[in-house]
């Protein structure tokens, strides 16, 4: 059956994915309305659903009809997902249906204003191997407009019984945080207004009638694939319909489209999942890993960073004896971080000057990457494009580069500004820079921070521009150098989004490593995003930024749930530490496959991961108060008439059993315990 098919006689489209349908129609005045998301439709199933809205109840009630992209014409009161403003004061759009294509999976609908020289087209996406809907739309026009709201999206779901809203929120060595609320009637809004993706909130959502498990029950949810500010607005109504609206920018944002120009939308993917939130989640990673990540199918290297063993203070011979440790427990990329450039002393100064620092490196960077290579590993460099520091070369030569207001406050965060890639002199200026060094040096990473918010933007449209370019750089720089790959960094998760992760391999989650804390951090980021993109490192005890003692075990038993680096001062390592990093490295080498690539259900205190016939179970425990239980974890996904061997133990389980009654943790005495169990399936 194709994958989008329109029935011309009840003017709707039927989009199929794998397990689901979306069906939309257009209404007597030409609106397009959602018709139907969730179960699977056949074409003459589709075909009778009705596209005009039900009268109005009352001359106080409005239209109540789900629409594709709610406008602001007549009596419509819809949290609005386009606002446009024309010539003479003229607001909103009147819909009028020009055509449509159809390629494949990819379904163009075109509209124009019924008075105005103003184009919209609603574009839709879906793929014949995910569940997942991507839309976003383009607008045209004729003559000068303002847009003060254009969404990607409007999604409305199906009448349920209740909602229940899932999402996360938190802050700075806090991310990911989840939350699971009754939605109230009424507006409810996820945004950032920070100019980045935020460490206090991330754009996806997730509803359900108040009755879905990690395993059981329906899951609407949807993603936004956009790196600046962003704002998602959940709509409940009094007659219990719910819509949910998203795009890029934030509240009060205006921009001005001249005669000629075109604006496209981020895209906005929305997913349906029959098997609660866990099914949800899968459907997710499974859908990012085809068609999101740039190179999906490569195992993450296990990556060693100095920036905790040495700060600011950097130098060839502290990085070369780290570089040395790294490579004795295993470490497979050796990440330089910060200070190595410029007068890079501290977070005071030398931001934008980005050549080696003669004094630390007399004979340039080549030298260490050499060794670091020697060694086994690939190199790699942290590097922040967009900041720079007023006591800097680049300041005093460019002020006028980064964000600021005439008459107003330059507005210092961590001693730094942000440089404005909206203008095409700072874009390329900072191309120019980091294809030389690429060019010059092999360099295999590179770690891309971001390490404030935005302030005096000054032109709203530079809130769009500077993501945009931002992209267009990495884009160049992955083309001309195709072999570097880059982890995505903004003083922790604060660039945690679908846009990023489209250009970067891994994201760096959190800067708090507290395996304790990592716990709820990781179980957040796994709700979309999957386990190869999620950076996880094993520091030092006391954490660094918790203050928290844990055992080096539980440390890496935490880390290894994802993409496994270290980060500690390896210099103050007992010989008894770097031996028990080593063994652990070499087990999550052997088990990386399953734990990347394989499929992920989060247990109530753990994780657990399937690839073939290999089952990697991960269990923690934080601090144990007296008598407490230490329930089973029941598995998922096993095969109920195989018998599964524990490759340590030699113990034989059955996999009906494994569900039903699960495995009980063999945790050491004490707090902060963990343990790794790895079955095989025996044929």
């Amino acid at each position: 059956m194709s994958q989008v098919t329109f029935d011309a006689a009840g003017r709707t489209w039927l989009l199929r994915t794998p397990t689901t349908s979306y069906v939309l129609g257009l209404s007597d005045d030409d609106a397009p309305r959602a018709l139907h998301w969730g179960a699977v439709l056949s074409p003459e199933q589709a075909a009778s659903l009705c596209a005009t809205p039900p009268a109005m109840a009352s001359s106080f009630h409005g239209h109540d009809a789900g629409e594709e992209l709610a406008t602001e014409t007549g009596a419509r009161y819809d949290t609005p997902s386009l606002q446009v403003r024309f010539p003479g004061g003229v607001r909103g759009v009147a819909w009028q249906y020009l055509g449509h294509e159809i390629d494949g999976g990819h379904l163009v609908i075109r509209f124009r204003d019924a008075a105005e020289p103003f184009e919209l087209d609603l574009h839709y996406r879906v793929h014949d191997d995910s569940d997942a809907i991507d839309r976003w739309t383009c607008v045209r026009t004729g003559v000068p407009v303002t847009l003060t709201r254009c969404d990607s999206a409007a999604w409305t779901l199906p009448p349920l019984p209740g909602y229940r809203l899932s999402h996360v929120a938190g802050g700075w060595a806090a991310e990911h945080g989840l939350r699971r609320t009754e939605l109230l009637t009424g507006e409810s809004t996820l945004t950032s207004r920070r100019g980045l993706t935020s460490h206090q909130a991330n754009p996806w959502f997730m509803i359900d009638a108040g009755d879905a498990s990690e395993a059981h029950g329906e899951v609407w949810s949807g993603a936004l694939a956009w790196s600046g500010s962003w704002r998602i607005t959940l709509n409940r109504t009094q007659t219990g319909r719910v819509s949910v609206t998203g795009g890029a920018g934030h509240e009060g944002l205006t921009w001005r489209l001249d005669p000629g120009a075109e604006w496209r939308t981020p895209v906005f993917t929305g997913l349906h999942s029959t098997t609660g939130y866990g099914g949800a989640s899968r459907a997710w990673h499974d859908h990012i890993v085809r068609h999101v990540l740039p190179n999906p199918e490569e195992l993450r290297p296990v990556v060693y960073n100095s920036w905790e063993a040495v700060a600011f203070d950097v130098n060839e011979k502290s990085q070369r004896e780290l570089a040395g440790l790294a490579a004795r427990v295993g470490a497979e990329l050796f990440v330089m971080d910060d200070a190595w450039f410029g007068g890079r002393t501290s977070d005071r100064a030398g931001l934008g000057d980005w050549w080696p620092n003669a004094e630390r490196f007399p004979n340039g960077l080549n030298p260490l990457i050499d060794e670091v290579h020697g060694l086994g590993m690939r190199f790699g460099l942290w590097v922040e494009p967009e900041m720079v520091n007023p006591d800097s070369d680049l300041y005093r030569a460019h002020p006028d580069w980064v964000f600021h207001m005439p008459g107003r406050d330059r507005t210092e965060l961590r001693n730094q500004l942000v440089l404005n890639f909206a203008l095409p002199e700072v874009a390329a200026w900072a191309h120019g820079w980091l294809d030389k060094l690429l060019g010059e040096h092999a360099i295999d990473f590179l770690k891309w921070d971001f390490n404030r918010t935005l302030t005096e933007v000054g032109a709203d449209q530079a809130w769009l521009d500077h993501v945009e370019a931002v992209y267009a750089l990495i884009d160049r720089l992955r083309a001309d150098h195709p072999g570097v790959r880059i982890e995505a960094c903004a003083g922790g998760g604060g660039r945690t989004d679908l846009g990023m992760m489209g250009r970067t391999d891994q994201v760096w989650v959190s800067d708090n490593t507290d395996g304790h804390d990592r716990i709820a951090i990781q179980r957040g980021f796994t709700q979309i995003y999957p386990a190869r993109a999620m950076s996880a490192w094993v520091t030092d005890s006391p954490n660094p930024v918790t203050g928290r003692s844990t055992p080096l075990a539980f440390r890496f038993h935490v880390a290894m749930a994802g993409a496994l680096g270290l980060g500690g001062d390896l210099l103050n390592w007992t010989e008894s530490d770097l031996e028990t990093a080593a063994g652990l490295v070499a087990r999550y080498k052997d088990l990386r496959p399953v734990i990347q690539h394989g499929v992920l259900h989060r247990l109530p205190s753990g994780a657990q991961y399937t690839l073939g016939d290999r089952t990697v179970i991960l269990a923690w425990r934080g601090p144990v108060p007296h008598t407490a239980a230490n329930p089973p974890q029941r598995l998922s996904a096993l095969d109920p008439a195989a018998r599964y061997r524990d490759e340590d133990t030699g113990t034989i389980h059955h996999g009906a059993l494994l569900m039903s009654q699960g495995l009980v943790p063999a945790f050491p005495a004490g707090d902060y315990t963990s343990t790794l169990t790895v079955l095989r399936r025996l044929r």
